[in-house]
């Protein structure tokens, strides 16, 4: 029996499906799968066929699900670019680490080089690493990837759309020298720490998911006899749209089905890579999304599948994404986990899976690896925090009640579309008094129910105090006491 040394400890229903999984698999490379993350950008909980989307087809992402498990409770640690991705790559609260927000390209920080990255942690087990397309944790060489445990990085430093080119691929300086964006530098392409090229027209961003594609397929040939850690992170479906002659007009949802159509393309160019080499039932591969859609954009964004609010938001549109995985022979073919789990939990179930050390650091993630082998009585999770903004408590879960602080923030609840279906904030919605949810009933968040469930108001704000004192909150100037700085050029 191949029984992997854990950090954190292993549960008897993992150790059975590893040992019969390490039975069909050399055992040297048992308890060292490869592990890719497809890690898409502003895409909604409701933009795969499984979730509802419609009028546009996800055949590999549908396939990715039926041969592996969906989890439905999945949550991303804040609701924008930097901050989420932070949480993913390193299993902390973004705001433990300093991040908040998306970072801009005149940033002068970046990710701690004292915080441990999932691609260093595998390094230590052999791994080579690789990331292709958004980084957005620092643009300086000193908070690049292969500065952070990555021995390949192509892709673009932050969001597609930090470029001063308004929506409508017009430059700005041949419009209003007024906008923002006449801030911006040109977008530029990164191989290893160097510009290779500058994204310069929407033409250019029409190649962003075909290039990201066929360097993640090299990938994937040249890495084939060792283990690898491929992080796929696509610049779409972020606003401005971008996508390849093939796909476009491919779908009866305009712009945005088109591009979701190219994407359920590459993960089906993805999974080919991996059955062509003979790897496919060696790989851990995990599908996911950064945040919900950016609903300024109508009819250029995803959709939540009927969540609450979207992007920038700590309604459940804003945090819970979709989320896929697979691995033959570990996770159970066709299986839905609607338990609660979250990106942060990502890094120490890779710990748990390899063998690796975690981070002498804290994190906090949990290993949920006793869930993705099928063991449905377990609970890792049990609780999650909403923070927004630099260090905002916003809201606390416990099970499947969620208790929403007081804070403002912007609502789209009752939206008209404007023009060209970009329609913009309604206003600014202020909860006033702590409002409580059902989430298993109710997960479009429309039915207050603090006043039926008096004792649960409290616990959940025993929760949030909690937090208050680890993490603190801006909201009631808690400054909280184990908080670390971000990186800086001087650190």
């Amino acid at each position: 029996m191949i029984k992997i040394q854990s950090a954190i400890g292993v549960g008897m229903a993992s150790v059975m499906s590893l040992s019969a999984y390490s039975q069909t698999m050399d055992a040297s490379r048992a308890h060292t799968p490869n592990v890719i993350i497809i890690l898409m950008d502003d895409m909604g909980y409701g933009d795969i066929g499984r979730t509802g989307a419609n009028k546009f087809d996800t055949p590999h992402l549908n396939s990715l699900a039926c041969e592996g498990m969906q989890f439905t409770w999945y949550y991303t640690p804040q609701a924008v670019s930097s901050a989420s991705r932070a949480g993913l790559l390193t299993g902390c609260y973004p705001n433990r680490i300093g991040i908040s927000g998306a970072l801009m390209p005149w940033a002068k920080v970046g990710i701690n080089s004292e915080e441990t990255t999932i691609a260093e942690m595998l390094k230590t087990q052999g791994y080579y690493t690789g990331i292709i397309g958004k980084w957005h944790l620092g643009h300086l060489k000193e908070f690049l990837p292969l500065q952070n445990g990555f021995d390949e990085y192509y892709g673009i430093p932050y969001s597609n759309d930090m470029w001063p080119v308004d929506f409508d691929g017009i430059p700005i300086r041949l419009k209003d020298t007024t906008n923002y964006k006449m801030k911006y530098p040109a977008l530029p392409l990164i191989e290893g720490n160097e510009k290779v090229a500058e994204v310069l027209t929407l033409a250019d961003q029409d190649k962003l998911t075909t290039d990201y594609t066929v360097r993640a397929v090299r990938f994937i040939d040249e890495n084939r006899e060792r283990p690898f850690f491929l992080y796929l992170a696509h610049s779409m479906v972020h606003v401005p749209l971008g996508v390849s002659e093939r796909f476009r007009g491919k779908s009866q949802q305009g712009l945005y089905g088109d591009v979701m159509m190219e994407v359920d393309w590459s993960v089906g160019e993805v999974l080919d890579a991996l059955e062509r080499n003979g790897i496919a039932d060696n790989t851990l591969v995990i599908f996911t999304s950064d945040n919900g859609p950016w609903l300024n954009f109508g009819n250029h964004a995803g959709s939540t599948g009927g969540l609450r609010e979207g992007k920038g938001a700590s309604w459940e549109g804003g945090q819970r994404v979709p989320c896929l995985m697979r691995w033959p022979g570990v996770i159970p073919e066709g299986e839905i986990c609607n338990k609660l789990v979250c990106a942060l939990d990502i890094f120490p179930t890779l710990a748990e899976i390899t063998g690796a050390e975690l981070p002498k650091l804290r994190i906090d993630g949990v290993s949920i690896l006793s869930l993705m082998t099928g063991d449905k009585d377990t609970v890792p999770r049990d609780e999650f925090l909403y923070y927004y903004q630099t260090n905002a408590l916003e809201a606390v879960q416990k099970g499947y009640w969620k208790l929403v602080l007081p804070h403002s923030g912007r609502t789209y609840r009752g939206f008209k579309p404007g023009k060209n279906g970009w329609p913009g904030p309604t206003g600014i919605e202020t909860i006033i008094n702590p409002q409580l949810y059902d989430l298993r009933r109710d997960p479009g968040e429309w039915y207050d129910l603090a006043d039926y469930y008096p004792d649960k108001v409290r616990e959940l704000e025993a929760l949030a105090e909690k937090a208050r004192a680890d993490l603190g909150d801006d909201l009631t100037k808690a400054p909280g006491a184990n908080r670390r700085k971000i990186g800086t050029l001087m650190q």
